[in-house]
């Protein structure tokens, strides 16, 4: 029997410029100048792998997706809730306000990862999404995505034994300049996600706004990023999550240029010819208990 969950909060507590703030601009960390990341692990790269509580799944076979789907076919299927996730660690008192909005406590995470359960929730992969959405292809009952961005280190220690606890799988989109530093993840634990059935995406090299790219941006923090991570994983890293959410036409016939075929960004309309590169998400704040991110799951899709 699922718990109940009491919901009498009325409409969203963040505005929408919250939800379209800069993922960076709450981190605690903000990555300039970076210098070349080598594949070798660094001095950090010691941290213990989370061992699954599962069975490595069992390969299965890739669903039926057809990229020739008219914009129409995709705007008609009712949205798949997708959640995006920062940090997972328990809030500093160096935490802005704002900050603690993308900075989820590790309690409150393992109590939102609870009402999912409870509440019938079924986590699926973008492959999933992307055949729904071109084929009509049938999907478990409440289906959601559950995604996380960045490449928090957080992200593995404390949300991935969650994730574990309740069979869920999860999306997660790597800012490839960050792996194998202090407070991000490994080149190893990226490919630990990803061999144990979790989705990898690209969050670009270093984060930057992709409105703003000319020229050789696109090779930098497109084309190489999608390069490293298939190199890492072994399997085509086809899906891709726009830096601050932000996101503009031109950007579209770039993504698909370098092999991407769907896009994520956060809680703006979507693209009426390019729906497959503006797929919606909201932010899971850390200030949310699991009966208000019922009522905004609920209520934003």
């Amino acid at each position: 029997m699922h718990t109940s969950y009491t919901l009498t909060i009325a409409g969203l507590s963040i505005a929408a410029a919250a939800l379209l703030a800069s993922c960076d601009s709450t981190r605690t960390e903000h990555i300039t100048a970076p210098p070349a990341v080598t594949a070798s692990p660094t001095a950090d790269s010691s941290h213990t792998l989370v061992a699954s509580t599962e069975e490595v799944p069992t390969a299965m076979p890739a669903p039926s997706i057809n990229l020739s789907a008219d914009a129409a076919t995709v705007l008609a299927m009712p949205e798949v809730p997708v959640l995006c996730y920062h940090q997972v660690r328990d809030w500093r008192d160096s935490d802005s306000k704002q900050a603690r909005d993308y900075i989820v406590p590790v309690e409150r995470f393992k109590e939102q990862m609870q009402m999912l359960a409870d509440s019938g929730y079924h986590t699926i992969a973008p492959d999933q999404l992307m055949a729904y959405l071109t084929t009509g292809a049938a999907l478990p009952d409440k289906p959601i995505i559950i995604t996380f961005d960045d490449t928090n280190l957080d992200q593995y220690t404390n949300a991935l034994p969650e994730l574990n606890k309740h069979g869920f799988k999860a999306t997660f989109f790597i800012m490839t300049v960050s792996m194998n530093r202090p407070r991000y993840m490994t080149r190893e634990q990226v490919k630990d996600l990803s061999d144990n059935g979790h989705t990898i995406g690209s969050h670009t090299w270093d984060h930057q706004n992709v409105k703003k790219y000319q020229d050789s941006d696109w090779l930098t923090q497109v084309k190489k990023p999608k390069h490293t991570l298939e190199e890492i994983t072994g399997k085509p890293v086809t899906y891709f999550a726009y830096p601050f959410g932000l996101w503009n036409k031109e950007a579209i016939p770039a993504l698909k240029s370098h092999g991407m075929t769907a896009a994520f960004q956060l809680a703006a309309k979507r693209d009426e010819q390019d729906p497959l590169y503006t797929i919606r998400r909201i932010i899971a704040s850390g200030y949310w208990s699991p009966g208000r991110l019922y009522k905004n799951i609920e209520g934003s899709f």
